[in-house]
């Protein structure tokens, strides 16, 4: 017997994350016996600090395995609370361990979206935020930026772009693709502004951590009425945790716990157990280290790629990407990805992934990958540009 298949409207308007699509292909490749450089996933290369390890061990020995409280457990609350200076330090009450960053974005907006409420996004921007605003029936109202603008949203622009369906602005520093950071100065400015036109300000700062020459506050030096997005999975190495962190405002702690308690119950408890070790002096080294050897590899990979013809207009401040313009050598990014990873075996985001604002134009290179690969993957890749000119 043959039935409709029923959906959701809000899946026409979700869009793939291309990325994934690439390094599917990637994989079938290497299943075939090719030897493929992955330069397309955002994900640190270093494993998780043995002493992280071992927590986590420890944790499913001594059977933590069940539920905890919706927020997290206290111990780790009280940690990530101490992780900020005093002057703008928030109470352990406001702390919401999450199941990583993209669960805490999923809560923020289901406490504060009414279906057609627009969220502003700088464009380009992580794929999946558009995403979490349309689970929640909001419109993500996307903002060209460029180079100019160090591709990021400021007070200026959010100004002029608000409308009176806008209930919030979402900002990431440093910003996934582009590596980009937000100065302190600029922050106050776009918290201030924010505030004064009635709406909420919410900063994701997973990549904090991984900022190489400028120093830069957690946004919660701009107010107490920021959302602060974190996660232990790009700076801490522990992606398949999937653990992160919220800072709430005082006004939102109630909600955001009822909302948990209902869409996730709770955090992945050993995962919290092992997390306690992040902050400790043995890990902090281990961080501070690969901190260094990040910025070896984008001062390497910017050059690099400079020479092979595409161009890189603002150095990435933090992160591990660089979003290089490609249109010197080819007028459609998402082709020249693929014939990169056929022809060149190196794998590589295109641009559509992050938005539309010239997207064909440009390619997101990671860095999470050994120096030797790096370099290996720049030789194939100019290897390549002298036998295929045409591109």
């Amino acid at each position: 017997m043959n039935h409709d298949v029923i959906k959701a409207r809000r899946l026409d308007h979700i869009r793939p994350f291309h990325v994934m699509e690439i390094l599917s292909e990637a994989y079938r490749l290497q299943a075939q016996g090719q030897n493929i450089i992955h330069l397309e996933v955002g994900e640190p290369d270093f494993p998780t600090p043995e002493v992280i390890t071992q927590a986590g061990i420890e944790a499913l020995k001594a059977h933590q395995t069940r539920y905890t409280q919706a927020l997290g457990i206290p111990p780790l609350r009280e940690r990530i609370a101490e992780y900020y200076p005093p002057a703008y330090r928030p109470g352990i009450e406001r702390i919401a361990v999450t199941t990583g960053s993209s669960s805490a974005l999923q809560l923020v907006f289901a406490c504060l979206l009414n279906p057609g409420d627009e969220v502003l996004l700088a464009d380009p921007g992580y794929p999946c935020n558009q995403n979490f605003i349309r689970c929640y029936n909001g419109i993500p109202k996307t903002i060209p930026t460029d180079a100019s603008a160090h591709y990021q949203l400021n007070a200026q622009s959010i100004r002029q772009h608000w409308t009176e369906k806008t209930r919030a602005v979402l900002l990431g520093t440093p910003a996934n693709p582009t590596g980009s950071i937000i100065p302190d100065e600029e922050m106050r400015r776009i918290a201030a502004t924010v505030r004064q036109l009635g709406g909420v300000l919410i900063v994701d700062e997973i990549y904090h951590g991984l900022v190489y020459e400028a120093k830069i506050q957690s946004a919660l030096h701009a107010g107490d009425d920021i959302f602060i997005i974190n996660s232990f999975s790009k700076y801490y190495g522990m992606t398949g945790r999937r653990l992160g962190w919220m800072v709430t405002p005082e006004a939102y702690q109630a909600d955001i716990e009822k909302l948990a308690q209902n869409l996730f119950i709770s955090p992945n408890t050993p995962a919290q157990y092992a997390a306690l070790q992040a902050f400790s002096q043995e890990a902090q080294a281990e961080f501070e280290y690969r901190r260094t050897i990040l910025r070896q590899r984008r001062d390497f990979l910017v050059s690099a790629l400079g020479d092979l013809g595409f161009a890189v207009p603002c150095i990435p401040g933090g992160a591990f990407y660089v979003y290089a313009d490609s249109s010197r050598l080819s007028d459609q990014s998402d082709e020249l990805a693929l014939k990169l990873l056929h022809e060149a075996m190196v794998g590589v985001a295109p641009g559509k992934d992050f938005g539309h604002y010239r997207h064909q134009a440009h390619i997101r290179f990671s860095y999470a990958n050994s120096m030797a690969n790096l370099q290996e993957a720049m030789e194939r890749i100019a290897t390549w540009l002298r036998v295929s000119p045409t591109n």
